[in-house]
């Protein structure tokens, strides 16, 4: 009965988060090393391992959501291995290095605790939507781990002059030292995209990333607060 499912078996331990296979995340935890995981994107565990929906600490950061929205987190902790999905999502593991990264919180999957992260305002992008928008960034040492409707591409907008273009649905996350400005067009709102009314895309430039995700989710990546 094993030998037919020995290639789905989890591999040794190499890193503190790493893929397996490309829409689960593995998670070494170990005491004195919480993590912030969404809540419901517990699929397995191994181990001892705690969990605490809304704790403190997310508490405290939600208060800056306007309407208080945004993504629901757990605290993991103890020791063990963790298997987080969601809902058959790609996958994509980010080890910061002492950098930050803006992520749109509906692709926030898990980040290690002592991570600084909080809700800031998209700047550039206020004539388009009214109040602005809003997004999660995060940054220190220590690893993240988003998710993707499908398999995501990495823009490196620091190859070149020429800004780069994104549909805010199919948006992931971005290097917030980025430039980000809006941009309208209406001849090409049935072009862009799958939604209705006016299009804009959001501008990026300088040096830094974009992750776009080969799909667009109508429930707004990218939430408008009032």
């Amino acid at each position: 009965m094993n030998q037919p499912l020995a290639g789905f078996a989890p591999a040794p331990v190499t890193a503190r988060m790493e893929n397996h296979g490309s829409q689960m995340l593995k998670v070494a935890m170990q005491t004195g090393n919480d993590l912030l995981a969404r809540v419901g994107s517990m699929v397995a565990y191994e181990g001892f391992i705690q969990y605490e929906p809304n704790p403190s600490a997310v508490r405290q950061i939600a208060r800056d959501w306007i309407t208080g929205e945004g993504a629901p987190l757990m605290k993991c902790s103890g020791d063990g291995l963790l298997y987080l999905a969601d809902y058959g999502a790609d996958v994509v593991v980010i080890n910061l290095n002492g950098d930050a990264i803006s992520v749109n919180a509906t692709n926030l999957l898990a980040l290690d605790a002592h991570l600084q992260w909080g809700v800031e305002r998209v700047k550039g992008l206020a004539k388009f939507t009214g109040q602005g928008l809003w997004n999660t960034t995060i940054s220190g040492q220590g690893w993240v781990a988003l998710t993707s409707r499908g398999k995501p591409i990495v823009v490196d907008c620091g190859r070149g002059e020429d800004e780069t273009y994104v549909d805010p649905d199919a948006l992931v996350a971005w290097s917030p030292n980025l430039k980000v400005k809006g941009k309208r067009s209406f001849k090409a709102q049935s072009l862009i995209g799958r939604g209705s009314g006016e299009a804009y895309q959001m501008a990026f430039s300088g040096q830094g990333i974009v992750v776009v995700q080969p799909s667009e989710d109508s429930t707004d990546r990218l939430r408008i607060r009032g």
